[in-house]
């Protein structure tokens, strides 16, 4: 956090903007971010509905303010002073989520993010203040949690999955009524939430670590929203992408399930890469095989295995020689076969 600064002065020391919305700095040598301290203003609805104010006279507890829990809202200085104008470090030692002022109300997101903190923290002990909780009912009274996009609502809750107690961000928010307003499928189905908070409470008795591996939980939510029926995932007002995930998780269950009756081969492992489209979407391979790794450790290994392997061989390299049309794809299939063939039969 850069007091006293303007956009100016950082660029002429060397640092390059980054921010989109609001002037944030990368270091020249260290790549660290340098946030100029700044203001908003509510100038409309939503969590975008904002007008972003930095200059020289913005103060360091004007900042502050503007954060949503007072646990975020303390600094420390180069000298490793402490500045905590909001009573933060008292609400950390008492395990309390509080909001900093009553302009909380101001940005419906703040749902989101408390209930996905108390899902990080709540085995720890934390809790959400009552006067806090107030201000969440009040976001769902006034209309303004309506005005989130249901991509928003699901990158929070993306992350809230893979926090260590992700069935505590979906009960707060049950508890404010913010539920009825995201997921009113889910907050009407009674049976159905209490089946999700119950199989998600259970997962450290079926002997799951948390937190989860990266993008086990969303793969968990995707699975179990597929399992309630084909219409499910619209009802909560999933994006398409999660919608397409369920369809991945699906592939990729049927492939651990069959590997517990028969030891699986290089064709399945490639049949498996392409269902889920690995060559094109490469990002969607670790996290499936995060989520393998819950139930089939061994599976997992020989799928990272035969991913690295297969990955290497290139359509390049056989347009270099010669291949084209059908033929290019069937020998680029085969090459693909061969590898992982091989690194089974080392194992």
């Amino acid at each position: 956090m850069v007091v006293g600064a303007t956009p100016e002065a950082l660029r002429r020391r060397g640092f390059r903007p980054v921010g989109r919305d609001f002037p944030v700095f990368l270091h020249p040598e260290t790549h660290e971010e340098y946030a100029l301290a700044r203001t908003e203003r509510k100038a409309g609805h939503g969590y975008t509905g904002f007008v972003v104010h930095a200059s020289p006279e913005v103060t360091l507890e004007e900042d502050l303010a503007r954060r949503d829990l007072t646990i975020n809202a303390m600094a420390e200085t180069p000298q490793g002073e402490l500045v905590d104008p909001y009573g933060g470090l008292a609400d950390l030692e008492a395990r309390v989520l509080r909001h900093v002022s009553p302009a909380f109300v101001e940005d419906p997101l703040r749902v989101l993010r408390t209930a996905r903190f108390l899902a990080r923290y709540a085995g720890l002990g934390f809790t959400i203040a009552e006067a806090t909780r107030a201000l969440m009912r009040e976001l769902v009274e006034n209309g303004e949690l309506a005005h989130l996009v249901a991509e928003r609502v699901w990158v929070e809750t993306e992350k809230a999955l893979a926090e260590p107690w992700p069935e505590v961000y979906f009960q707060a928010l049950d508890d404010c009524g913010a539920l009825a307003v995201l997921m009113p499928a889910l907050a009407a189905d009674r049976e159905a939430l209490d089946e999700a908070l119950g199989r998600l409470h259970r997962l450290p008795e079926e002997g799951r670590a948390r937190p989860w591996p990266a993008g086990a939980g969303r793969g968990w939510w995707s699975t179990w929203t597929r399992r309630r029926g084909a219409n499910w995932a619209e009802r909560l007002r999933q994006p398409k992408a999660y919608v397409e995930l369920a369809r991945q998780v699906a592939q990729t269950r049927a492939l651990v399930a069959q590997a517990r009756h028969t030891p699986p081969d290089g064709a399945r492992l490639l049949a498996w890469l392409d269902a889920v489209d690995a060559w094109r979407r490469s990002e969607r391979v670790v996290p499936l095989i995060s989520l393998v790794s819950l139930e089939a450790p061994a599976l997992a290994e020989e799928l990272a295995v035969a991913w690295r392997l297969a990955a290497q061989v290139l359509p390049k390299t056989l347009v270099e020689e010669g291949f084209k049309g059908r033929e290019l794809g069937v020998e680029l299939a085969r090459r693909r076969r061969e590898v992982i063939d091989a690194a089974l039969r080392r194992e």
